[in-house]
This record gives structure tokens, C-alpha cells and sequence, in this order.
């Protein structure tokens, strides 16, 4: 059921790679509310991807960008606007990335080369969002970003490895920001923790299927689906939230604040 929450806005939506995808279902949510969207994404994502069956279903347009690159990022917004006709109203930020992970590295041999690009990837390409953003006056008052996250920021999880620092400073990142959009434009800058989720990024991860069932059991309302992730996002690119900034906002059933649960005491016997 649609409310247009988002009826006459526009936006740009990052990091959406198939249909499990966070960002693919935010966008699809976004058109749903009435809004007018862009996709973006790495090239090699895209060639990766589903992207244009995406673009297609939410009449987009696809504009190819490096997150990591300045340049890229000023055309993305470049060109953002003379397709939807003005400036932004909100962007979401679904990107990241670890070397380390993906080559099965552990917490005390890592790459630091890698590491860096997992830094540059997943924290500092959302500062380049909006740095480009603020100098290119691209995004309208009282706009919103966001940004995808994850606990490890404040939690040790020996498989997220170098990933938990990225998150960290991806977290910090929005709370200076938002602070500095804030009182430039009005614009709100936060970011979202969501449970652990089945995306193709997330299942790619070592341990990834106990770790899900794990934190299933500990949160009281089980662990938030990419669906239910979706439409959380969509209440804080709506006017609903104005008031809502620099924080990092929980999306998890509840896993975040539990301890441990009857479920898996249960498992202890």
C-alpha cells in the first residue's frame, strides 16, 4: 500500500546490484511513494548486476559512477539534475566493499593496501557524496541522506574484520556532516543498522548463515527483512522526519538492546 510520502520528490539511489538488494528495494519503494529516482553504480557493479531491470521498472535512468572519484561523483550529480529537472531531495548511500573479506584474509593479516580501499570504498565515498553535494548546491533544503551500516561499528564481529572500521568512521562521517548540512541547508544526514540481511554482499561473508540465525534468535522481533529495511528508509526520506539527524538509527528487531534471549538459553541445555 503506497501513502506518497515521497510525491514529487527526486533522488538518487546507490548500490542497488539484484533484486536481494537493499537499495534496489528502497528504490523500488521510492517509486511506489511517487518519487523520481536516478541509479547509480560502479561500473563493474553493473556489469554484475541486474541494474537495467531495475532502471526499467522504476522508468530511471542509469548513470555510471566511481563513489571513490571526485570527478565521477560531480557528473552523477551533474547529470541528476538535468534529468529529473532540478535538485535532489534525497540520495541513499549502499555502498561497500572489503578485499580483505572476499580473499578470506584474517583480522591480524590483512592487506593494509586493501584495507584502505575497503576504507575508501565503504566510508570516504560517502563523504565525497556530500562534500560534492554541498559545494554543488545539488540537494534541496531539508533534504535527507542516508547511509547503510552495521553494528560491528560499535560491536566486535570477528568475521567483519576491517569492514567494522569502515563502518565506524561511515558513522562518523554522518553525525560531522549532518552537523555542518544541517546548518548550511537543512539537510539531514543519518544512517541505518540494519540486521543482517540476505543480500548477495551480506551471504558472501564466512559464518554469514549462523551469524543470521544467531541474531534471528536474540532480537525479540526476529531480524528486519531488506523489505521492512526498504520502507524504513523511505519514512526518512519523507517529510515525517525532518527533525531527524546525525544519528545512527537501528533497524534490527530489537537485537541491538537484547542480551541474550530464552531461545538461546534454550540451545545452551
Amino acid at each position: 500500500m503506497a501513502y506518497g510520502l515521497l510525491k514529487g520528490k527526486k533522488g538518487i539511489i546507490s548500490g542497488a546490484l539484484d533484486e536481494k538488494s537493499i537499495a534496489w528495494k528502497v528504490a523500488l519503494k521510492a517509486k511506489e511513494e511517487g518519487a523520481s529516482i536516478v541509479l547509480t553504480n560502479a561500473p563493474i557493479a553493473m556489469r554484475m548486476g541486474e541494474i537495467k531491470k531495475l532502471a526499467e521498472a522504476c522508468e530511471a535512468e542509469i548513470i555510471p559512477a566511481d563513489a571513490t572519484v571526485v570527478e565521477e561523483i560531480e557528473n552523477l550529480y551533474t547529470k541528476s539534475m538535468e534529468v529529473l529537472g532540478g535538485k535532489v531531495d534525497f540520495v541513499l548511500h549502499s555502498i561497500g566493499m572489503s578485499p580483505n573479506i572476499r580473499k578470506g584474509k584474517a583480522y591480524g593479516d590483512l592487506n593494509y593496501d586493501w584495507y584502505m580501499k575497503s576504507v575508501d570504498v565503504s566510508a570516504l565515498s560517502f563523504h565525497k557524496f556530500l562534500q560534492v553535494a554541498e559545494k554543488m548546491d545539488a540537494i534541496n533544503e531539508w533534504g535527507s541522506v542516508v547511509a547503510l551500516t552495521y553494528m560491528a561499528a560499535q560491536r566486535t564481529f570477528p568475521f567483519y574484520t576491517d569492514m567494522a572500521e569502515a563502518k565506524a568512521m561511515l558513522e562518523s562521517i554522518a553525525r560531522s556532516y549532518g552537523y555542518r548540512y544541517g546548518k548550511l541547508k537543512k539537510v539531514r544526514v543519518n544512517t541505518v543498522s540494519q540486521s543482517p540481511t540476505k543480500t548477495t554482499a551480506g551471504t558472501g561473508i564466512g559464518g554469514f548463515d549462523k551469524f543470521y540465525d544467531f541474531a534471528d534468535k536474540i532480537a525479540p522481533l526476529g531480524n528486519a527483512s531488506a523489505d521492512d529495511c526498504a520502507d524504513y528508509v523511505i519514512t526518512l526520506f519523507s517529510d515525517l522526519t525532518k527533525m531527524v539527524t546525525m544519528q545512527n538509527l537501528f533497524h534490527d528487531g530489537g537485537f541491538v538492546n537484547t542480551g541474550i534471549s530464552e531461545d538461546v538459553m534454550g540451545l545452551l541445555d
